[in-house]
This record gives C-alpha cells, structure tokens and sequence, in this order.
C-alpha cells in the first residue's frame, strides 16, 4: 500500500567532484535516516552505494547507485553519482529523471574543474539545487572562500542559511541563522550580521519577502523559508548548507533542506502536456539504467505518469516493441525488494523487458509517447580488445555488446583495416574499468592494446560554388538532383543554410540535401575522422519532373559535399583536456617540465597553503600514464583531474 502522496517525496542527486564526499553524504543520510544500522566508510570499502568490486578497490564512485529512505513524512529516493570525469555520461543519465540535486563542496578546494561539469549538466535539465560545503574540519577550511568560488566561477545568487560553530579541527556543528536558536555567547553578534545580510539577499530577489522587510525591517524565518524554497525552484537563489559528513555533523540540517526547499514531482513541469504527474494518466516511463545481474537483466526506469504493475505490458516507444513486465523492484544499491506497482514520480527497477535500451520510453500500448533521451557523449579514447584464448571470441563479442548496452558512452566496432575489435570510451579509467569487467564478470581472458584518441578533421578553407549531379537511371524510376555547395569554415560543429531562390529546389529537398550533408560528416577525407567546423550553403540546384525526390537529392548532398570536402583544405584535429595538478609547492617545477614535454600550455598556477594547483591545456593523448608519472615525481603526494575541453590542431 502507498504511504506517500506525491508532494512528499524528493528524487534528488548528489553531485560534486572526485573526493569532495558525495558517497559519506550519503551514507550519513542513509544512517542519520534508519535506512541502515551502521556508517559505511569509503576508505574501509564498506558504503551502500560503491558495492561494486572496483569502486571499493579504486575508493571512487564508478557508477550511479539509487538509494531510499525517509525523514520527516517524506520518501528520498538518492542518486549517488560518480564525480571522475570519465563517468559523467552516469551523472547525464541520473540528471535526466531527477528532481533535485544536493551539490556538494570541499570546503577548502571550493569549486574543483568536475564541480563546474556536473553544474552545467544540472542546468542543462533545469534540475533546482542546494549547495552542502562538506569537510570544514579539515586544515584550511574556509566557508566564505569556498562560496566566493561558487558565486564566481558557478554565477548562482547563493544563500549561506548556516554559521560554522568552531574552525577546523575545533569544528563542531552548524547555526541555523533562519532561527537562531542555541547560538554559542561568542557567536551571537557574528550570527545576527549573518542573518542580517541573508535577509537583504532574500529581498533583494524575491518580492515578497522584500515587501516584508521594507515594513518591518526584518523578515521572520517562515517567510524565509517559503522564499528560499521559491528561489530554489525557479533557479534565482542557491540554498548553501555546510558541515562535515565524516564527522557526522551538519546532516540533519541537510536533510531538513531537502525537504523544505527541493521539489517534488508535483511541483515540476510534466514531462509532456498530455502525461501529468498522476497516477490516473496514461503511462510514461524513462528507462535511465540497463543492468545484467546473475539472476537477469534490470531496467531501471522514471515513472513520469501513470502506474506500472507486475503483470503490465509496455510498449517499447522506439521499436515499437511489447515487453512484459515480470516484477517491479524498489531499490537500495545492489539489493532490491519487490513492490506490486510504482506510480507517477517513482524511480524503481523492473524485470522483464529484455530489449529496452538507456534512453527508450515505455509506455501504455494503445496511448504510445515517445520522451526525450538522455544526452550520450562522443567517446574520445579508444582500444583493440581481443581473446587470449582460441575459442573465446564470440564470448567477448557478446560480453562487449553487453557492456554497450548497460553504458551507451561505450561504443564497439571493428576496425576495417586492421579488422581488430574496436573498445571507445570517455577516458582512460573508463576502459580500465570496461576492461576489468570482462575480467572478473564475465572471465574472459582479454589482450589489449595501447590507447589511441579520437580524432576530429575541420576545415580551414573551403570552396564556392561546387556543382554536383546525381543521376541515375537503371531500368525503373530514374533519380536526378542537381546542387551547387559553399563550403567554409565555422567555430564548431555544423552549420546548414539554403540561399536558393525562385523555388529551385523545394524546401523538402532542401531537407535532404541537409541530412545527406550530415550523412557526409562521418568520414571525413584526411583519415576518415568526423568532420566539425564547417558550414554548407546550398546557393543553387535542379530538380527533375519524374526522377527527382528525397532520396535522390539526401545522396546528391552526401556525394557532393565529399567531394566538395577533398577540393577544401583540410587540418586534422586532437582532443585536448583541461587538466588541474595540485602538488606540493617543491614539486612545482618537475611538474611543469613534465606538462611542457607532453605539449601542454600552462594556463596559471596558485599557492594554497604550501600546496600549489597548476591548471592546463594537455593534448588527451599525452596524459595516458601521466597519474603513475605524477605520482613518482611528487613521491606520492600529487593529484590531478582532467576533463575534455575541445579539439586543437594536432601536430
């Protein structure tokens, strides 16, 4: 039987760089909650949500784990995301079928390179969040610095609602400047000018609360609240908590933030106007998650409307594919309890359907829908995979289309030259980790290569008025398309525009020519990389009575514009990554000979209390083995992060 209403649940990430605390966030919750009996600890390998083998060998968050509890009359349903770069397509995912997100910060890095990713990923789904500055026990702690890094690196409005009682290891909880209570003697003036400067913030952004404070001169705490929670949805203000997670400090006041100023699925937009967030409505269903487990394949899903039984049949909106649902799942990391039903705002797993795939939509078979997918990025390293064994090849072909089906930013092929299996992904670890599953998963002995990048080809300089002709003519309907091109170069990606006048060429031709483009930019003519940066304008053409259509002028566009491609100049492209070492202040100079030789270009370098932080552009493929190289030139002591920043001109 369902015990909570709609308004009283919260389906919320957590999200933050690689070792700002997102998994001990998360264990407090999960004990502060009763949702178990004893604290996990990452560095004993004992949390709820890094169950996997790997991440507990690694200490990192690898893949996104789904956890519940409850406080205060309401149902959290938390998503632990990974914070490496390499498993951002795992925070895509996640991002995609949640309501809310905690942010969280180190409170002495501030604002760290996967910190600004993860928020920009949260704002490209306009999922509203809160801030949690974690660790203020530690040296060097600062609360105001590590906000003044959110305001000016993040450009939130943001809203401190906490005063820390004690400064690092003397840390020992939090003031509630909304109301004031318990307020340490020494603290008390510091506390009010807080409150004080909370309250002109409020007014200044919402008008409410501006109304209060103009006529009273203060703004009580309840109004506070309804406006924080009002600013928090609309994205205008960010709510900033702070504590320590290890410490178990700062927790409780978390999750009373969770509650009052995260949405709840009634107070999000419908997914689609025809599919509110009602139980009664027809289903609608996002599958975020593929998982093979030892007793089958799980699908974990978003219910957006409607309520999915034990029982159902569902149909796959993309293939058009009936699947049958065999059991619904609620989930707690890798264990799993069985419900009859979810309902509208329910985030579970089912069992069952056997072909539904990351991104497709399950739905009421007789009112079909199709909802948006989540975004999947373009793998930029790759490796050869083979079998050591004679015999084990087909095992590592499924195994491996296994793996791309549970993780989409993984993509198999076969090479055409060398005619080697293919294994691309988002970085080094991220094939590491693939690697490792086929090892201990599956027990596949495999041999691999060394890792290669993906390149990109652009243009530099193009061609005008380049005339294609496509006809065919083989015994039945001939096909004809005329089209004249201009190539030239543009600042990224591709950019499509017709300059033909008179209508001599239709615009649903005109269509064609621009897909058959697109088609084009798969194998570009220097290495057959994809192609980026370029723009095509279609400026004339001709068309045929009878032998002209869609198909004629797609192939008219995809042949011309290769041809117009090999007429064009050319230049191959690398990926390069925006790389951040910290490393002890004597260590400095190692390390920027060390990014000199690997053709990197130093952007800055700061102190921090004696450790320095030295930021970079490095071409991708230069960084492969660069965390042992650190490690050996700083004794152990050194640190990066590397996320992809573009292409640049390769050698």
């Amino acid at each position: 039987m369902r015990t909570h209403t709609l308004t009283t649940v919260r389906n919320l990430g957590i999200l933050a760089h690689v070792d700002a605390g997102k998994t001990t966030v998360t264990e407090r919750i999960l004990h502060r909650t009763g949702a178990t009996h004893k604290q996990g600890e990452v560095h004993d390998g004992t949390t709820v949500t890094d169950f996997d083998p790997q991440e507990r060998d690694r200490g990192i968050t690898i893949f996104a784990a789904a956890v519940s509890c409850t406080w205060d009359g309401h149902r959290l349903t938390l998503i632990d995301t990974p914070g490496h770069v390499d498993f951002t397509d795992e925070v895509e995912r996640s991002l995609r079928v949640l309501d809310g997100a905690v942010a969280v910060f180190d409170a002495v890095a501030g604002v760290e390179p996967q910190s600004e990713s993860v928020w920009r990923q949260a704002d490209r789904y306009g999922v509203p969040r809160i801030a949690f500055v974690n660790k203020l026990d530690r040296a060097g702690a600062d609360l105001d610095a590590a906000v003044a890094s959110i305001r000016a690196l993040l450009h939130p409005a943001p809203l401190v609602v906490q005063l820390p009682i004690g400064r690092e290891d003397g840390f020992t909880g939090v003031v509630d400047l909304l109301r004031l209570t318990d307020v340490p003697g020494d603290l008390v003036a510091e506390a009010r000018r807080r409150r004080r400067a909370l309250e002109e913030a409020v007014a200044e952004l919402h008008p409410v609360a501006l109304d209060e404070f103009c006529a009273t001169g203060t703004i009580s705490a309840e109004t506070l609240e309804k406006a924080l929670r009002e600013l928090t949805l609309s994205g205008d203000g960010l709510v900033v908590l702070c504590g320590a997670a290890y410490r178990d400090r700062g927790i409780e006041p978390l999750l009373d933030a969770v509650v009052a100023y995260l949405p709840s699925p009634a107070d999000v937009l419908p997914v689609r106007p025809d599919r509110p967030a009602d139980p009664a409505a027809p289903l609608a269903a996002l599958v975020f998650k593929v998982v093979s487990t030892a007793t089958g394949r799980l699908t974990s899903l978003r219910v957006y409307s409607g309520t999915l039984r034990k029982g159902d049949q569902v149909r796959d909106a993309g293939t058009g594919r009936t699947e049958r649902i065999a059991r619904v799942l609620r989930v707690q990391a890798d264990r799993h309890s069985e419900v009859d039903s979810a309902v509208a705002g329910d985030i579970v797993a089912v069992a069952g359907p056997k072909a539904a795939r990351v991104g497709a939509t399950l739905c009421a078979p007789g009112d079909p829908v199709l909802l948006e997918p989540p975004v999947t990025a373009d793998p930029v390293v790759s490796v050869a995979v083979e079998a050591r064994r004679a015999g084990d090849g087909d095992r590592l072909a499924s195994a491996l289309a296994r793996l791309a089906e549970e993780d989409p930013s993984l993509v198999v092929r076969a090479d055409p030259e060398t005619g080697q299996t293919v294994l691309s992904g988002l970085g080094e670890l991220h094939l590491e980790v693939a690697v490792e599953k086929l090892r201990r998963d599956r027990g596949l002995d495999v041999a691999v290569g060394r890792p290669s990048v993906a390149h990109r080809e652009t243009v530099v300089s193009g061609v005008t008025g380049l005339v294609y002709r496509h006809v065919k003519q083989d015994g039945g309907a001939g096909q004809f398309a005329h089209v004249v091109l201009d190539v030239s170069p543009a600042e990224d990606g591709f950019e499509f525009a017709s300059a033909v006048v008179g209508g001599r060429v239709p615009r649903e031709y005109v269509r064609a020519v621009e897909a058959g483009c697109r088609d084009a930019l798969a194998e570009g003519p220097l290495g057959g990389h994809p192609v980026i940066g370029l723009r095509v304008t279609l400026t004339d053409g001709a068309t045929h009575p009878k032998d002209s259509s869609d198909l004629a002028f797609r192939t008219a566009g995809r042949l011309g514009l290769r041809e117009a491609l090999r007429s064009s100049v050319l230049r191959l492209l690398e990926p390069v990554a925006e790389v951040v070492v910290t490393v002890p202040v004597d260590a400095v100079g190692g390390v920027l000979g060390d990014l000199a030789a690997r053709r990197g270009r130093v952007a800055g370098s700061v102190v921090r209390a004696g450790t320095a932080v030295v930021t970079a552009t490095v071409p991708l493929a230069e960084l492969f083995g660069y965390a042992n190289r650190l490690r050996s030139r700083t004794q152990g002591r050194g640190t990066f992060t590397a996320r992809p920043s573009g292409y640049a001109p390769a050698p």
